[in-house]
């Protein structure tokens, strides 16, 4: 039989999977940009584990079931969205294609989906608003100064943001070895990669014609005077991260955030609890990819005793890992409000900007939409535990050994 392969072409339409839009991707990007989209934590037990949790759910159909009317619209912070998903928060997206931001905004708004604008975004969050429009989330790392934290939620606010996403899970940088890897000192790239990136001359062009690397637009208020780069924006934002955040913290952001306000790293049952009654609107399960505590338990896990804490009406999202639309139903069965999805988009727009990011979204929900069928559920909001079968792949017995003893 000839051998397998993904698509790892530039033609857009001929992607017919995110796997092909990861190909894609890293075809088109130097390896360290790649590597720092593509990788996790420490042994990457956390970036695989994310996977491994949708794998051990197995589903099971119903038939003879009228499924000629089919739909993804839901309910999400008071609002319909078209389909369970969010973009999810990714920082210097600038790297990956000119103005990504934006682009993966229009692709949300096209798609009728929130889009998380990330802190550490490329381009301001009032360009985002006015070039992009559509539903958007502004999302929030906890520096010391708050001062700045005010200034940027009234900024937030003025543009029309409609939900703040506090990130909670990054206290320090996790480590992310095979990103440092890449780098012979400091930001420096080894004499490899610098080789790499003349061997990917579109991607070296786009970044002449940007006047190098772009800098993080929304934190400039930060910056000592003399910033004038985006390592030196990078060491700003790594300064001024104050791993001394807390729940009271939590508490004045909501004192001085009108809107909706939900909090992202949320892993266990009594945080999701406090979260709620420190004033958030919902929780939004994750570890952060795999990028930031390696061993962590991964958001579906959680999710369903989460879901019975905090009852039927909450907004709970999960992260991490999720790459099919039937991954998309897994999360909906356990009790998913709707998931955030970061690389997938970052593949997509890598790859041809907007239009990459929406094919990207498109794939998920034609995905989703089929197995909305084969499923005999027409309704998306309709699925709960009953669709999933309690078995575990026979091939995922070892890592059902390895849980049973505790390790991680």
């Amino acid at each position: 039989m000839t051998h397998r392969r993904l698509y790892a072409g530039s033609d857009l339409s001929r992607a017919v999977t995110i796997d092909d839009l990861r190909q894609m991707a890293r075809k088109r990007l130097p390896r360290f940009l790649f590597e720092y989209v593509d990788g996790g934590a420490e042994d990457e037990l956390t970036l695989r584990r994310n996977r491994d949790a949708f794998a051990r759910h197995t589903l099971q159909p119903s038939t003879l079931v009228d499924v000629s009317n089919r739909t993804q619209a839901v309910e999400l912070l008071g609002r319909p969205a078209a389909a369970p998903l969010v973009i999810a928060p990714t920082g210097f997206n600038g790297m990956l294609s000119q103005r990504a931001d934006v682009a993966l905004a229009r692709a949300a708004a096209k798609a009728s989906v929130p889009f998380t604008l990330s802190m550490a975004a490329n381009v301001r969050l009032e360009d985002v608003a006015t070039d992009a429009g559509g539903r958007l989330w502004m999302q929030l790392y906890w520096v010391r100064d708050r001062d700045f934290i005010r200034s940027l939620v009234t900024r937030a606010e003025k543009a029309g943001f409609e939900a703040l996403v506090l990130t909670s899970d990054v206290q320090v940088s996790g480590g992310r070895e095979w990103d440092r890897r890449n780098y012979r000192a400091g930001m420096q790239l080894s004499l490899r990669n610098k080789l790499d990136v003349l061997a990917h001359p579109r991607w070296l062009w786009h970044m002449l014609r940007e006047g190098g690397p772009p800098r993080f637009a929304n934190i400039r208020e930060l910056a000592p005077p003399d910033a004038r780069t985006v390592i030196d924006d990078m060491m700003t934002l790594g300064r001024n991260m104050d791993p001394a955040c807390n729940w009271d913290d939590l508490r004045w952001l909501r004192s001085i955030w009108p809107r909706r306000l939900l909090v992202k790293g949320i892993l266990s049952v009594p945080d999701a609890e406090r979260a709620i009654a420190h004033g958030a609107d919902g929780v939004i399960l994750s570890n952060h990819g795999g990028r930031q505590l390696d061993g962590a338990i991964s958001a579906l896990e959680t999710l369903p005793a989460v879901r019975h804490a905090l009852g039927p009406d909450a907004t709970i999202l999960v992260d991490g890992g999720i790459r099919r639309g039937v991954d998309v139903i897994k999360a909906k069965a356990l009790g998913a409000t709707a998931v955030m999805t970061g690389r997938n988009c970052l593949y997509g727009v890598a790859v041809a900007g907007e239009a990459g990011a929406l094919r990207a979204l498109d794939i998920i929900r034609q995905e989703t939409d089929r197995a909305q069928a084969l499923l005999g559920v027409p309704d998306i909001n309709a699925l709960d535990e009953r669709v999933l079968s309690g078995r575990t792949p026979i091939g995922f017995a070892p890592l059902r050994r390895e849980l049973s003893q505790g390790v991680t």
